[in-house]
Formats: structure tokens, sequence, C-alpha cells
């Protein structure tokens, strides 16, 4: 597929490391097409080159946003919500808030009765968002190392042909999907990243992931 990533920092970088080495075609859209990191994933792969935010959603067959949450609603603008139209979106994104961690834990935006994601889908309703990605470290977005144990990606989204696009694409990744419904399940999904984020606040252990047991 030609997959374009809407956002050039360490998560946009990592998942286009891993669709490039699947054999996608990749856009990361920047606002800083010169980055250095970015000569160094367009010189290592091929397939990955960088765009602008609307030259990125048009060319996509498949989106990822992988941005702040604060900055979702103006990327969406700068990238032309009509390039959005009947495509999946992957959102790895948390409603982080502009404020520090109290004893480990990071502030959001939202409540638990609205997500990100809910906002987002209302934003871009002709889309299929599925929440994915983002209660995981970059380093271990693709092809996870936990001694043989594949961990769980909870997901959820509207579209269920989107979200079996996404699984399909966690499975190649290295991740088990495990489908909590729709969009409303993102109340629940969007704070795991605050609780995976806690033990690298409080004892700098950053490398883990979850795992849904089944009896």
């Amino acid at each position: 597929m030609k997959i374009g990533i809407l956002g050039s920092g360490a998560v946009g970088q990592a998942l286009a490391r891993g669709f490039s080495q699947e054999g996608h075609e990749v856009l990361i859209g920047t606002r800083n097409p010169s980055k250095p990191d970015l000569e160094k994933i367009s010189n290592a792969e091929s397939s990955v080159n960088t765009g602008s935010f609307a030259d990125t959603a048009a060319f996509g067959e498949l989106i990822v946003l992988a941005v702040q949450g604060l900055v979702v609603e103006e990327v969406l603008n700068l990238a032309g919500k009509n390039n959005f139209r009947g495509k999946t979106v992957i959102d790895t994104t948390n409603p982080i808030a502009a404020a520090p961690p109290v004893n480990g834990v990071l502030p959001y935006f939202t409540s638990l009765e609205n997500s990100l994601l809910e906002k987002t889908q209302q934003s871009i309703p002709e889309a299929m968002l599925v929440k994915a990605f983002n209660s995981v470290g970059n380093n271990q977005m693709y092809k996870p190392d936990f001694k043989g144990i594949r961990p769980s990606m909870f997901i959820c989204g509207r579209d269920a042909a989107a979200k079996k696009t996404v699984t399909d694409i966690l499975s190649a990744f290295g991740w088990d999907a495990e489908d909590m419904g729709g969009v409303e399940a993102a109340r629940a999904i969007e704070p795991l990243c605050m609780l995976w984020c806690i033990p690298g606040f409080l004892h700098n252990q950053w490398n883990h992931a979850f795992k849904l047991l089944k009896a």
C-alpha cells in the first residue's frame, strides 16, 4: 500500500521504518523536510520519502496520524480534510496536556466521557479511524522483542473492515490485536498511555508492553 504518515517525530519515524520493511511505499508529512533524522531514514529506506501534510494525506491509501494530541486539529486542517475521505486512519495520538506529569501520571485534556479519537472522528467523519500504537514506546512498535511473547495492542473504531486492515498490519508488525469495539472504547484505551508511562517516569523503565491473558 501507499502509506501516508502525518508526523515526523519518533513515532512517525518508527512506523515509517516498519511499513517500509514490510514492503509498503511511505511518505512522511512534516513541517521540516530537511530534518536530519528524516534524511537518514530516506537514505536507509529507499521507499520512504517526505512531503507536506497535504501531499502526504493525498498520497496515502492508508494514513497514520502520529502527532501530538494538542495539534491534531491543526494538522488535519493543514492536511486537507477532504484527503481523508473513505480512508482508514491509524490514530496513534494521545490527549496529553501541556503540563508535566504528577508523580509519574500524565495529565490529559480529555475526560472519561469523551476521547481524542471520538473528537477526531467527528472532525473527519468520512474517514475510518482505528486507535492503535498509542500504548507502547516507539522502540517496540515494530517487531517487539519480549522473549517470544507477542504483546497485545488494544484497538477500537467504528468500521469493521478498517479494524481488519489494522489487525493484519499489527500481526505483520509482531502484535496481537485486541478489538475493544466502537470509538467509545478509546475512552479506556487512551489512558493506557498514562499507565505505560508511569514506570518510565518513576523508575526509568521504558521497555515494556501490555498483554491480555485469556483463560
